[in-house]
């Protein structure tokens, strides 16, 4: 009787546990999972809204300088729009980035692109009446200007809060971003001369439709919170990008490199322009456009391989590549091809290098101090740009074209050479910071139940600068991304 009473006793256990096998299983440890993925929608706003933006600037470049010379008949005029178009971001990036770290950067976007739509619609409205003078046009080209920084500083702080807790999409969203940029801008100068040819409304017509597409899209995004406090001193704050950049060695040196070949690069273009006389227009567009065309293809390559810690490094000798070729070129009579060629080498090693540089401005910098960093490093780069031009008159007016390109080609040799072979390569070229490699890392840190880090990806915690929230109040990626 005993054992018969034991065995239904077995049976019954056995009975209520299938019968409560449900609870036993949610009983059981569960494996933690990756953080959920961004909609893909919502990234794919931000790249189209980069798109349009970034073609509607580059038709009002060329569409601002050239109403200015119809209404006037000045060349002078054209370049003093030009320049009130591009003034803004020698003024406004620092400014603009601490504003963006204060603000929301999607409030920040909206009210740029209902400010550009607003100034296109006072040109077009000028351009039905009486015509718009010098002095309006200046002033509409600053108002573009400025809103064209404001809102690339906040998208670049709106990205960073949609792949930061995702360390496999970053590298693939920054270069999917730097592709559209450099895409929109083949497809931007060119479309602008063609719509002004059109009629003179018309590409001020187009870009109001752009705006008001531009801003919709944003819209549609989920609001986001307020990315810092503002309870800090401005007087404060506002060198704090030039404070990040000097505690990250890579951010920092990175700066200094960038905008010394920029410094050469655009006065290359400036060489082979002052040089291209009696050259087609069309052969002259088709070779400038080689740089966009290898800016394309480098996100593309971006996209898939990992960035090597040598990054910088491998920049300065591209850099030396390219201008050798240019140097060939001019010195055998086959410009066009060479520097063709030249070109797209510049533009494809540049996107290489940004995405990198983007990737480790993700990684390492605080979401409260990012837009001053990025505001930082692009008054650096544009400045350059606008040395470029009278560099490169200079080397054509002393030296010819060939001997303007032996001289840039000289000069990168040299500097690629120190960097290689001393210590400034520690300053100038230093090594990229480990950086994540892809989602797996992540799947396979959650199968083993945790959800730390991998080998590659950065660790540690972000630096706080003076100023800025203390600690406690920073908010995380997820909070960043509603």
């Amino acid at each position: 009787m005993t054992v018969l009473g034991r065995g239904r006793n077995v049976v019954s256990e056995r009975a209520q546990v299938e019968a409560e096998g449900v609870d036993e299983a949610a009983e059981k440890p569960r494996e933690i999972q990756a953080p959920p993925h961004p909609k893909e929608g919502r990234i794919a706003r931000v790249w189209a809204g980069s798109a349009i933006s970034t073609i509607g600037m580059r038709t009002l470049g060329v569409a601002y300088p050239l109403l200015a010379l119809a209404q006037t008949g000045s060349p002078t005029a054209a370049g003093w729009a030009g320049f009130f178009l591009t003034v803004p971001v020698l003024v406004f990036y620092i400014p603009g980035g601490l504003l963006v770290d204060r603000i929301s950067p999607r409030r920040i976007i909206l009210f740029a692109e209902c400010g550009r739509w607003l100034t296109v619609l006072t040109v077009l409205v000028a351009m039905l009446s009486v015509g718009p003078s010098l002095t309006f046009l200046m002033v509409a080209a600053a108002v573009e200007g400025t809103m064209w920084v404001l809102y690339t500083l906040a998208e670049a702080a709106l990205l960073q809060s949609l792949v930061l807790l995702r360390p496999g999409l970053m590298q693939r969203a920054l270069a999917k971003r730097e592709a559209v940029s450099h895409l929109a801008s083949i497809a931007g100068r060119p479309l602008g001369g063609y719509l002004f040819g059109v009629g003179r409304y018309v590409p001020f017509l187009m870009n109001a439709v752009l705006f008001a597409v531009s801003f919709r899209l944003f819209f549609g995004l989920r609001h986001e919170s307020i990315r810092r406090s503002a309870g800090s001193s401005i007087l404060r704050e506002l060198p704090g990008g030039f404070r990040a950049l000097m505690d990250q060695p890579f951010l920092g040196g990175s700066i200094m490199l960038m905008t010394f070949t920029n410094l050469l690069a655009h006065a290359l273009i400036m060489v082979f322009v002052a040089g291209s006389h009696g050259m087609p227009s069309v052969e002259i567009g088709l070779v400038l456009a080689a740089s966009g065309l290898g800016g394309a293809v480098g996100s593309t390559v971006a996209y898939f391989y990992h960035p090597r810690r040598s990054v910088l490094l491998n920049h300065s000798w591209i850099w030396a590549a390219a201008l050798f070729l240019a140097a060939l070129g001019a010195w055998l009579g086959a410009r066009s091809i060479f520097f063709a060629v030249a070109f797209f080498t510049t533009g494809f090693g540049g996107a290489l290098t940004n995405v990198a540089i983007k990737c480790a401005e993700v990684s390492i910098v605080d979401p409260g101090t990012l837009a001053r960093v990025v505001g930082v490093s692009r008054l650096f780069s544009q400045g350059a740009i606008c040395l470029a031009a009278p560099l490169g008159g200079l080397l054509v007016t002393w030296r010819g074209v060939t001997g303007g390109t032996v001289v840039l080609l000289t000069v990168m040799l040299l500097a690629a050479a120190l960097l290689t072979g001393t210590r400034l390569g520690k300053w100038f070229a230093p090594p990229l910071p480990d950086l994540p490699r892809g989602v797996l890392q992540v799947k396979q840190s959650s199968q083993s139940g945790e959800l730390s880090s991998g080998p590659g990806q950065v660790t540690g915690k972000r630096r706080l600068l003076r100023g800025d929230r203390p600690p406690g109040e920073t908010r995380s990626g997820r909070e960043l991304a509603r």
